[in-house]
Order: structure tokens, then sequence, then C-alpha cells
């Protein structure tokens, strides 16, 4: 058994400290590590299954599972009118994904290995999409200063905007959402053609590896939860802002699964893996999870949630949109390139916390 199973009766204490009202640091401390464990069962499960079917059915199961408590936590916060902390939190998630998942990854993987090789088809086909999702804000933005609004800032828990706004956004979001089905159908049939026959493999089966992702999803999703509702109390002693929070906790929080798998796959000589995990992770929270949360905003909590960002927001999706496309164009990743990724999100996370 691998040391992160060993962290496994953190996830009952971390439930039990809840229930029972323990101090908000402690709960935050505990959950936190209470998420190592499903997160090493599902690198283990997503590894079974790449296995046998690929890495790009491999890493798109692996991000469906890691984004589920994203958004679970997203629709919760949603309800509570708190959208700018969910903005921060999608926001987050991508950056952290282009620039801490894969760099890390990058880093691990050249450090072990060596310059690592990936197949640059699919790939190209996420970053385009990807560069899409990051144009689409900034044309939301210039629709919302036309109109005679103003930009959210990173203090402002609830922002309004005027119905073209919200109707222009709702129908953006729609087209996202369509963008991104016909990507991921495109992105699967490249990695099918260029899929070799694999020798057969003996480990586990796709039922139970099937099975074993959907239990570590279900208590990523608990941990998730749990820690997020221990950060605002919490924050008040350790003194972080309500952006830093959405913008890097939150994200680290929610993306935690597709951290452990995508690194530990990387130094295992899988970078196929590893990029399709934070380059197809990214594409899936801009163009699936936030046009859907945006979508349901309508339905759910007070008020309205168009996909208009602040301007550190919109800086920080560029810029790692941009780098995302820049360091996957020639299907090679050193290690030195891995580190200037981990630099550029530390001072991305460095800047949201002093804001």
């Amino acid at each position: 058994m691998s040391w992160p199973y060993y962290l496994t009766p953190l996830i009952p204490a971390a439930i039990v400290l809840d229930l029972v009202g323990a101090p908000a640091t402690v709960i935050f401390f505990v959950a936190a590590l209470g998420l190592i464990p499903p997160a090493a069962l599902m690198g283990d499960a997503t590894e079974e299954l790449a296995a046998r079917s690929g890495p790009g059915v491999g890493g798109i199961l692996n991000v469906t599972f890691g984004n589920a408590p994203e958004l679970i936590v997203a629709l919760f916060a949603l309800g509570a009118g708190l959208h700018e902390v969910v903005k921060a939190s999608l926001i987050g998630s991508v950056i952290g994904n282009i620039l801490l998942v894969l760099g890390a990854s990058m880093l691990v993987g050249g450090l072990q290995q060596g310059p690592q090789r990936f197949s640059t088809s699919a790939v190209r086909l996420q970053t385009r999409m990807l560069l899409i999702a990051g144009a689409a804000p900034l044309a939301l933005a210039a629709f919302a200063l036309a109109s005679g609004e103003s930009l959210p800032t990173v203090h402002a828990e609830r922002v309004s905007f005027g119905g073209a706004v919200e109707l222009v956004s709702a129908i953006v979001c729609g087209l996202l959402i369509l963008g991104y089905a016909l990507s991921l159908r495109a992105s699967l049939r490249e990695y099918q053609r260029l899929a070799e026959i694999e020798e057969e493999h003996e480990g586990w089966s796709v039922r139970r590896s099937v099975a074993m992702l959907a239990i570590a999803g279900v208590l990523v999703g608990l941990m998730s939860e749990i820690l997020v509702g221990s950060i605002a109390a919490a924050s008040e002693t350790i003194g972080l802002s309500e952006f830093f929070i959405g913008a890097v906790v939150v994200a680290i929080v929610g993306n935690a699964a597709e951290h452990w798998v995508a690194v530990l796959v990387a130094a295992k000589n899988q970078m196929d893996l590893a990029v399709s995990i934070a380059i197809g992770s990214s594409a899936q929270v801009a163009l699936l999870v936030a046009p859907l949360l945006v979508l349901a905003s309508f339905a759910i909590g007070p008020g309205t949630m168009p996909l208009v960002l602040n301007a550190y927001e919109l800086a920080a999706l560029g810029l790692s949109v941009l780098l995302a496309a820049w360091f996957t164009r020639d299907g090679r990743t050193t290690w030195q390139e891995g580190l200037q990724l981990l630099v550029l999100y530390l001072a991305l996370a460095l800047t949201f916390a002093l804001v």
C-alpha cells in the first residue's frame, strides 16, 4: 500500500470534526490532508483505464471526476450569492491547471525522466478551444463596458448587470458548451487514430476502475465541501482575502485529484496523459463548468452571474491560455519549462493575495 492511503483515517476524522463544530483551522487542515487518499485512488483508477483505453479517454474521465466537486461547491456558493468567489475559483482552476499542474508535471517528469514528448495533435484541439474560452470573457467585458456597465472589483461579493449583458452572456455560454462538445468529440477521434494496439493489460477491470473512480469522486467531493465550509472562518484567522481564497485555495482544493494524478503519471513518463489532464481540465472548466454555472445562476440564488470578470482575472486568464498554446506547441517538455510555469503561478498567487 502506497503512503497516501495511510492518511485514509483523516476522512472520517474530518467528518466528525465538522459535525462537532471543531475550530475552523483544524477542520481546514484535516480535510486538506483527507483529500490525498481519494486523489491517489483516482490516480490509480485512471492509470488502469488509460492502460486499456489510451490517454485521451483516461484523461477525460479524470478531469470529469476531478471537476465534479468544484461544480458542486460552486452551486452551493451560487445559492449564497457569492458570485465573485465562484468566478475567482473558476479562473483560478484554469490558471492552476495550466501553470501549477502542467508546470509541476513538467518539472517532476523532467527531473526523473529527462526531456519528455507527447502527441500534439489532440492537445492542439484543446488549446485552440482554450484560446476561444479566453477570448469570450474579453468580448463580454468589452460589451459590458460599451453598455455603460463597470467591471467587478476583487472585493465585490455580487455585481448586478443589465438585462442585455445577462442575455449576451447566456448566449455566449451556450455557444461555449456546444463548442466544447464538438471539440471533445474531435479530440477523442484524434486519440483513437493515434492509439496503437497495446498488449493485454492484467490490472483492474474496466468496471472496477470506473467504480473506484466513482468512489474517489464522492470522497473528494465530500472532503472539498467540508474544507470549503471551513475556509470562511479559517480565513479570518489566517488573514486571507475572499478573492485569494476563491482564486487559489478553493481552486487547488477543487482540483486536488487532477493535481496528484498529472504529476504522478508524468513521473512515470506518461506525459501524454499528464498534458491531457492539465489542458483538458482547463478546457472543461472554461468551456463547460463555467458556462453551466452561468446558466444555472438564472435558477439558483439571488441574481444572475454573467461571465464578466474583473481585471485581474482577465489578465491571468489571457496570459495562461497563451502560455498553454506556446508550451505545448512542439510536443516536448523539460523541467526548466515546468519551473518557469511554477514561478509565474507563484507570482500570480502573490498578486492575488495582496490585492
